[in-house]
């Protein structure tokens, strides 16, 4: 009779862990297979087609932006911050290793497309990959046929991107140098509300 009830048993318990044991099978073959991270990235994307994900940018307090450090472009060159004053920055911290940050950089990427020949807009795409791995970053960009312009960091940050915790994390700084706006997460930019955003900040800004 105890060998029935404990075949009973092992036979609920069997019944009740075989839908977690084939996740935790299939989990495993897209995690060895490399394709894993194509599905993430696909199930994001399909996130960000529906909408929900669209950007709404909501005007902060406006503090001011330290323009007191300097990146460095994806061959190693050196450029002052300084040099974007009196444009309206679109900067974007995220990493190679980062889902989310995959997730929304073709609605970066069209929405770059969209704004060029803007010359008072500026997109500066900021990976914080490990400096060694400026390869790495500069070979994902060109395996995504992304146009928009990468850099890394060069030296210290300053204390308000230090600050970041998690990335993706978007600012939208104005022309006069003031943090008009920021998104901690994955959005959808590529949108007409976002585009007459940025083209409403950059008519704001002086006339060279």
């Amino acid at each position: 009779m105890r060998k029935l009830v404990n075949m009973t048993t092992l036979q609920n318990v069997f019944r009740w862990a075989k839908p977690w044991l084939t996740v935790i099978v299939i989990f495993l073959f897209l995690r060895y297979t490399g394709l894993l991270s194509a599905v993430t990235d696909l199930a994001g994307n399909t996130m960000l087609r529906t909408g929900v994900m669209n950007y709404e940018p909501e005007v902060l307090k406006k503090e001011n932006f330290d323009y007191n450090f300097s990146i460095k472009d994806l061959e190693g060159k050196k450029i002052d911050f300084n040099q974007y004053k009196g444009k309206v920055v679109f900067l974007n911290l995220w990493a190679t290793w980062c889902g989310p940050c995959r997730y929304e950089m073709p609605s970066i990427q069209s929405l770059y497309r969209s704004m060029e020949g803007k010359d008072k807009i500026v997109f500066i795409m900021l990976s914080v990959d490990k400096d060694e791995n400026r390869s790495k970053v500069a070979r994902y960009i060109q395996d995504k046929e992304f146009s928009f312009p990468a850099y890394m960091p060069s030296g210290n940050l300053p204390t308000i991107l230090q600050e970041v915790t998690s990335i993706p994390t978007t600012f939208i700084i104005s022309a006069d140098g003031k943090v008009v706006s920021r998104k901690v997460g994955a959005a959808n930019y590529d949108t007409d509300k976002f585009r007459k955003f940025l083209e409403e900040l950059a008519s704001e800004a002086p006339a060279k």
